[in-house]
């Protein structure tokens, strides 16, 4: 089990909820910095990976983007068996999506690792104008069922980073599902988080980490 203290551990994520919600914008803008008006969508899942060093640790995010299509439902399972961190979206522009990230949470509460950590993301906060889920019904739900919330707008930027961040930060998720990575020699692009002020201080590098 991987501790805090210079560690190098590995966390398996996914994300679900329906398709169009932007689950699949969220993990470019986190992964590459990069955002498409247009996004074809996820066939069966994606896979991304992406590193935070941080001041404790340097995590590796093994990210499951899955489809959103009800055709692709029944593989759900196979991507959120062992994952640490599960991040339910909805777009803030559609209550149809908001009943069906429910539904994915129920699904996650039944099934899901026993000490996973659920994130409820509600995307496209940009679009303000168009809003049908209040800001409010996000907060109280997640409240009710323990989930973490934050608005984002992978257009924007908007809590990009702050949500992944907020997995590493709960210590639950380290203690009981991050597994150490073998010692090895590697080379990964990454960014650097620190907090400055209550805000976050981003930075692009390229590393060749010697984990002897």
């Amino acid at each position: 089990m991987a501790r805090t203290g210079n560690k190098n551990i590995q966390a398996k994520l996914v994300l679900l909820g329906d398709m169009g919600t932007g689950k699949t914008s969220l993990v470019l803008r986190f992964v590459k910095g990069q955002f498409f008006d247009y996004q074809e969508s996820t066939i069966g899942a994606a896979f991304f990976t992406q590193v935070l060093s941080l001041n404790e640790a340097t995590i590796k995010f093994d990210i499951w983007d899955t489809a959103g299509q009800e055709r692709y439902h029944s593989l759900a399972p196979m991507y959120y068996r062992g994952a640490a961190a599960a991040v339910v979206v909805y777009d803030i522009t559609s209550m149809e999506s908001f009943v069906r990230a429910k539904k994915w949470v129920q699904e996650l509460q039944r099934q899901g690792n026993p000490s996973l950590i659920m994130f409820l993301a509600g995307n496209k906060a940009d679009l303000e104008e168009k809003r049908k889920v209040g800001l409010e019904d996000g907060e109280q739900y997640a409240k009710e069922n323990g989930l973490v919330f934050l608005e984002t707008s992978a257009k924007t930027a908007q809590n990009v980073n702050e949500l992944f961040y907020e997995i590493e930060d709960h210590k639950k998720v380290e203690e009981d599902c991050f597994a150490a990575l073998d010692d090895t020699h590697t080379c990964y692009s990454t960014v650097f988080l620190d907090r400055c002020e209550g805000h976050l201080s981003i930075c692009w590098k390229f590393i060749v980490a010697d984990q002897r």
